[in-house]
């Protein structure tokens, strides 16, 4: 990091941040625009683009800023895991199931057409650049997520459960990128990534979260059952289950991300079961935005829960950390229009493009289509993908026009998804009151 502050301004920096993001917790919820676009715009002020008291160059960070990325997804991921509703349904889940594995491949498709023939870019960068960008995010789409364990808003729900899935299903597409590269093994005619990167990193990457999800669940409440309720953390057993599960899967070459959402839910899934909770009543807590919620139906304590508001907690604190650093990224000629053009490809084509495409035959409602067009938030996990590629030996001239390239996405998302999510929401989608998600709803899927 080019660095013009000191340690002491550091702290003041973020310290200061943080006792006004707390002071003013209530005033930025009724704000039209989200705590990211502050936390952009003290980036912006502090770093190159206006004052120039430091300089976060990615390139020569970017070791560092894969490990806190993807300790920042996998938190988020766990977070959103355990607010899934209980049961898991198809009828529940096929439209976010589609939105992360269909419209995510079409979204790859586009944007690495867009790459190659508009812009330029070789193949396998082109097709890089489209696996980077093409996951929605769950770090910084807060407005649009589930709130809590009961909120069975299906809007919410569908672009929640989407970030948690794609984040894992965007991988082979990397791979894919690195591979056209010549930095990663493909195989003869793409055979051994269609059944080591695609199938079976996939396959083991859901059965590792699902197997670690239902036998913590069950351990958890054998140990509660035997009299040991006030002797557990729940937040060291959640950080612990994260992991696990990740490294277990990072170690059998599955996918990580994946595995961790699929671990969160089973644990909440599982412990709903073993607590004997009715699954048409819907328990209630306050998380971390600080809304309060109605009291669970039931008394018995769970992991998923008790952990739920911490990790929330963390996943404030990373995102204001990281979009301070997004914002002492950019110099005021970062702005082409090559990144810009990317960009508003992106949120007004490629997106809504591959939604109406990923959901065609499904009955979900085009008002839920239309949203879900606009909200794709690209953030914290687009970040990784690129970090993670140029850790594994991304050419020095690829690397730089692809950090151009998406951290002007990841800027005018923040910006674009920030300004419009609390009017859009109130305007077309007020809490969701015409939609609550249920298999026996006509329209479901």
């Amino acid at each position: 990091m080019d660095n013009g502050l000191t340690n002491a301004q550091w702290f003041l920096l973020v310290g200061g941040l943080l006792l006004v993001r707390g002071l003013t917790s209530s005033m930025i919820r009724r704000l039209p625009v989200t705590a990211a676009i502050i936390y952009l715009a003290v980036g912006l002020i502090v770093g190159p683009t206006v004052l120039n008291l430091f300089h976060f160059n990615p390139l020569k960070e970017s070791a560092l800023l894969e490990v806190l990325t993807e300790a920042a997804v996998l938190i988020s991921l766990y977070a959103a895991g355990v607010k899934m509703p209980v049961p898991v349904s198809l009828a529940r889940w096929r439209a976010p199931i589609l939105l992360a594995f269909a419209s995510m491949a079409v979204t790859v498709g586009l944007v690495a057409a867009f790459g190659h023939y508009a812009l330029g870019l070789p193949p396998g960068a082109a097709v890089l650049l489209g696996a980077i960008l093409a996951p929605t995010d769950p770090v910084l789409a807060t407005d649009v997520q589930t709130r809590h364990p009961g909120d069975r808003d299906r809007l919410r729900f569908t672009l929640t459960c989407e970030a948690g899935m794609n984040d894992g299903s965007a991988f082979p597409f990397v791979m894919l990128g690195l591979g056209l590269l010549g930095l990663h093994e493909l195989g003869d005619f793409g055979l051994r990534w269609a059944l080591v990167d695609v199938v079976w990193a996939t396959v083991a990457g859901l059965a590792i979260g699902v197997a670690c999800g239902v036998t913590m669940a069950h351990v958890v409440a054998r140990l509660r059952r035997a009299g040991a309720a006030h002797g557990l953390l729940d937040d060291f057993l959640g950080l612990g289950l994260i992991g696990i599960v990740y490294g277990l899967s990072v170690m059998a070459n599955a996918w990580g991300f994946l595995a961790v959402f699929f671990a969160a839910v089973a644990l909440r899934q599982t412990e709903r079961k073993l607590a004997g909770a009715a699954p048409d009543k819907a328990d209630r807590l306050q998380t971390a935005d600080g809304a309060a919620h109605a009291a669970p139906v039931h008394d018995v304590p769970t992991l998923s829960e008790g952990s739920l508001i911490f990790k929330e907690h963390l996943e404030r604190l990373s995102e204001l950390l990281l979009i301070l650093l997004i914002g002492g990224t950019l110099f005021v000629d970062s702005w082409s229009w090559r990144a810009v053009g990317m960009a508003l490809f992106l949120f007004l084509v490629a997106r809504p493009v591959s939604v109406m495409i990923g959901l065609v035959g499904t009955r979900t409602p085009w008002r839920i289509r239309g949203l879900a067009g606009w909200f794709g938030v690209r953030g914290i996990g687009s970040l990784y993908y690129l970090m993670y590629a140029i850790q594994h030996g991304l050419p020095k001239d690829v690397a730089l026009e692809l950090i151009h390239m998406t951290l002007i996405v990841v800027t005018l998302s923040v910006i674009f998804h920030g300004t419009s999510v609390k009017p859009l929401m109130e305007r077309f989608w007020p809490e969701g009151r015409s939609a609550a998600i249920g298999p026996h709803r006509r329209g479901a899927g």
